[in-house]
C-alpha cells in the first residue's frame, strides 16, 4: 500500500466511546499481532475491507468529525505513513481536531523503530493507547480493554479528560439492514463477541440476526 491510499474496514461518525468527546473512527485493515480475544479479528487480514484514497478519506473525516478522529483497527502503525499523510490533510483544513490512535505496539517500541512513517504519525497524535490486548488481564477501563494498556497524552491537550475517573465509556450498538448487529467500543467483559453470539442464538432478534462488523468503503 502506498502513502496515497489506505486499506480500511470501515468509518463511523458520532462515536462517543473511543476517545474524548464526539469522534469519527477509522478502522484500518491488517494486523500481524493477532491478539487472542481481539474484538475485531476480521481486520487482521491485510486484504480485508477496501482501498480508499487518502485525500478522499480526508474529505469524509473533515466533513463528519466533531471533536476529533480516532484510528483503530487492525493495527494503524502497519499503515503509518499513509495515516500520517491523512492527518496532515485533515489538519490543513481543520487544525483544531484531536487525533487519537490505538496500537498493539508499545510507545517505546514505536519510538525505537527506524520507521519514518511511524515517527511522523506519532508526532501528530494527541493520544496514544498502546499495548497488546491481553485476554487474561481484561479490565473495566476507559477506552482500553486490558490493564497492561496505557493512555499517553502526547500533546498535553487532554489532561482534563484523563483526570476523570478511569471507568468504561460504554458501547454503541447498531442493527444494520438485514438484521446484522454491529457494536462499537471496548467490550465490558472478555470474549464479548462469543458471548453475544451465543445469546443471540438462544434468543435471536425478531426476523433473525447475526453478530458482525462488516467492512464498508469510505469512498
Amino acid at each position: 500500500m502506498s502513502a496515497s491510499s489506505l486499506r480500511i474496514g470501515r468509518v463511523e461518525h458520532e462515536v462517543t466511546v473511543l476517545g474524548p468527546g464526539t469522534r469519527s473512527v477509522v478502522w484500518v485493515a491488517g494486523c500481524r499481532l493477532a491478539c487472542p480475544g481481539c474484538v475485531t479479528p476480521e481486520l487482521w487480514d491485510p486484504e480485508a475491507g477496501g482501498v480508499v484514497a487518502v485525500e478522499r478519506l480526508a474529505d469524509v473525516l473533515v466533513a463528519g468529525a466533531v471533536d476529533g478522529v480516532t484510528l483503530s483497527g487492525g493495527e494503524p502503525f502497519e499503515q503509518a505513513e499513509a495515516l500520517a499523510a491523512l492527518i496532515c490533510h485533515i489538519r490543513a483544513r481543520r487544525p483544531g481536531l484531536s487525533v487519537m490512535a490505538y496500537s498493539g505496539y508499545t510507545r517505546r517500541t514505536l519510538e525505537r523503530r527506524r520507521d519514518h512513517g511511524a515517527a511522523q504519525l506519532l508526532a501528530q497524535l494527541d493520544l496514544l493507547v498502546d499495548g497488546r490486548y491481553v485476554r487474561g488481564r481484561h479490565a473495566a477501563l476507559r477506552w482500553r480493554g486490558s490493564s497492561n494498556q496505557t493512555i499517553h497524552d502526547l500533546s498535553g491537550r487532554h489532561a482534563v479528560d484523563l483526570a476523570a475517573p478511569d471507568v468504561p465509556a460504554g458501547m454503541h450498538r447498531h442493527v444494520l439492514p438485514g438484521g446484522q448487529l454491529r457494536f462499537t467500543g471496548v467490550p465490558p467483559v472478555p470474549e464479548f463477541r462469543d458471548r453475544l453470539a451465543e445469546a443471540l442464538e438462544r434468543d435471536p432478534p425478531s426476523g433473525g440476526g447475526a453478530i458482525g462488523t462488516p467492512p464498508e468503503r469510505a469512498s
